[in-house]
């Protein structure tokens, strides 16, 4: 009995000692910040007074938004995201021209948010001003370069925020915080007012939470004209993209096959070996396949466009920073001021190779989608990073990110990136890609979809069934999926058939391709006498296929019963 008061005194201890660990936790957390570390200056610019009646209100009255610390705002001076440049440059002396025109349209600008340093990284760290809190997961990374604006949307801080685009810098961020990001077209908003990174890749991009908000702003700064809304008719996937994701990409793809279907009918899917289909349509890329000691190596265009892009923004940059950095010889994060100082010598005729393979790039995905497709491509290829994390240097990380993001940044194609809720702890995405162009068509789409592509993610994600059978299930519906596509192709598109026994061919070959599949699956599953149902179906129809008596004679032997499993030695 004595020793219990000393018992309690310990516990009583204990939990001091855990409390204070805590608090101390706590105030090193960025989630304590109540903007989230979102902004690094707060101001505002109001809007004009409503217009009289009979005169429709201003379109955006009532909401309210932040713009990445590119933006030039009248008396303030741009920082760029870092500390030299604000030191080095006078106040602005009027403001961006898309931000006025925002404010015009009735939405109140309530700050500038925190980019990554010059624009240049897609991690959304910045250590001269802090890195924004990610809301969705406070220790990843928020991505970037527009960080401080998705965080801002992603906290409910604003309405909708701006950012730029160059190789991601609204795409990524949109993806790694759960929110809607959208890339127009190039050259469809005006970039007068705005810091340049690469100006043949540079957009201005916006976030938005409701899919009705984005459209409004969209239709503003686009200045597009009435048109009645189509719905796409046809949304392809890209399946050689989606290989190059880690996690979650069954889901990802299921959800949009699942969406599609309900809204718009099973006919409108197709698939796309997206890699070939550039091999085919851009010829200029070929000069740039990478050669090894042992031998010339083929890089898939997509990787190679890649190396493109980064070239072209790497070389746009240094033509418009340059001169700066070698006169102010500014502190810069180590990883970009290597990337920035890396000699870079590209001929003019390099360069003018470059702008054959935009345009050849552009013509083909403009042929490939027409006014009325959608691309299905996905957002990035990884979740997002540990806050501070080396991954980030990693050439496969960037190698596999850049190839996504290359396609609408070379093609000036439009894209949108929409949140499909969580796998596991980490968001997930999709992207939606355009014709050069085709925004309004793009912002309707998404506005038509988004609703079904959040019930089809939830029910996915709540589903009762065990992991292993969502991805076996998952698995099967797509290759169910692209071989209907297939088959569907043969019909309608290639060699057209010349009579009822070509339709019936085809629709054997789909049925035992089924057979083949679920048979598979019930003998991955133990299910030794289903399996042997489906692959005696399959040898009813296909009896010289020796694949199908093989399968069953490993299923009847499993059950123990010899003298079916010798049957396939008959067959020769």
């Amino acid at each position: 009995m004595a020793s219990a008061p000393a018992n309690l005194w310990v516990l009583l201890g204990l939990g001091l000692a855990g409390i204070l660990i805590m608090t101390k936790k706590l105030k090193k957390n960025k989630v304590v910040k109540q903007d989230f570390g979102a902004f690094v200056l707060r101001f505002q610019l109001l809007p004009p007074p409503q217009p009289s009646p009979p005169k429709a209100p201003h379109p955006l009255t009532g909401l309210t938004f932040a713009v990445s610390d590119v933006f030039d705002i009248d008396g303030f001076v741009t920082g760029f995201g870092n500390l030299d440049w604000e030191r080095t440059h006078e106040a602005a002396s009027q403001t961006s021209s898309v931000v006025s025109a925002l404010v015009e349209g009735g939405a109140t600008c309530v700050g500038k948010t925190v980019v990554a340093e010059m624009a240049y990284s897609i991690s959304g760290e910045n250590k001269n001003y802090g890195t924004p809190t990610n809301p969705t997961a406070p220790a990843l990374i928020p991505g970037g370069s527009s960080s401080g604006s998705a965080v801002a949307v992603a906290a409910d801080l604003v309405h909708f925020s701006l950012g730029t685009d160059t190789d991601g810098g609204v795409r990524v961020p949109a993806g790694y915080c759960g929110v809607i990001g959208f890339r127009p077209s190039y050259g469809a908003v005006s970039h007068v007012g705005i810091v340049p990174v690469s100006s043949s890749c540079d957009t201005v991009g916006w976030f938005a939470k409701d899919p009705i908000i984005l459209r409004r702003v969209g239709h503003l700064l686009l200045q597009v004209p009435f048109a009645v809304q189509r719905n796409p008719r046809s949304i392809i996937i890209a399946d050689d993209c989606f290989q190059l994701v880690k996690n979650s990409v069954d889901r990802v793809a299921l959800v949009v096959i699942k969406s599609t279907e309900k809204l718009f009918g099973r006919q409108v899917l197709k698939h796309e070996n997206l890699g070939d289909y550039l091999d085919l349509k851009v010829p200029s890329l070929k000069s740039l396949h990478s050669k090894k000691s042992n031998g010339e190596v083929k890089s898939s265009s997509i990787r190679l466009l890649a190396n493109v892009m980064e070239l072209v923004k790497r070389h746009e940059f240094k033509c418009n920073h340059g001169e700066w950095i070698s006169s102010v010889k500014p502190t810069l994060d180590p990883i970009i001021a290597a990337q920035i100082r890396e000699r870079l010598q590209i001929s003019d005729m390099e360069i003018e190779n470059f702008r054959i393979i935009r345009n050849e790039i552009r013509v083909a995905l403009n042929s490939l989608l027409k006014d009325d497709g959608i691309l299905v491509i996905p957002t990035i290829p990884d979740p997002p990073l540990k806050l501070g994390g080396k991954e980030i240097l990693s050439e496969d990380y960037l190698s596999r990110a850049f190839s996504l993001l290359s396609l609408a940044s070379m093609s000036g194609c439009c894209q949108v990136t929409v949140p499909l809720g969580f796998h596991g702890q980490n968001p997930v995405s999709v992207s939606l890609v355009a014709r050069h162009g085709g925004d309004r068509f793009l912002l309707d789409t998404v506005h038509t979809m988004y609703a079904s592509l959040q019930e089809q993610a939830d029910i996915i994600e709540k589903s009762k069934l065990s992991a292993k059978v969502v991805s076996q299930e998952t698995s099967a519906d797509i290759a169910k999926e692209k071989v209907d596509y297939l088959i569907f192709k043969f019909l309608l598109e290639g060699d057209k058939p010349t009579s009822l026994f070509h339709l019936a061919a085809a629709a054997v070959m789909l049925h035992l391709h089924r057979l083949r599949l679920t048979g598979n699956q019930a003998f991955k599953d133990k299910q030794w006498q289903k399996a042997i149902g489906f692959y005696t179906e399959a040898i009813r129809l296909s009896g010289t296929n020796a694949t199908y008596y093989s399968n069953r004679a490993a299923a009847y032997l499993e059950l123990g019963r010899y003298c079916y499993s010798v049957e396939v030695y008959w067959l020769g």
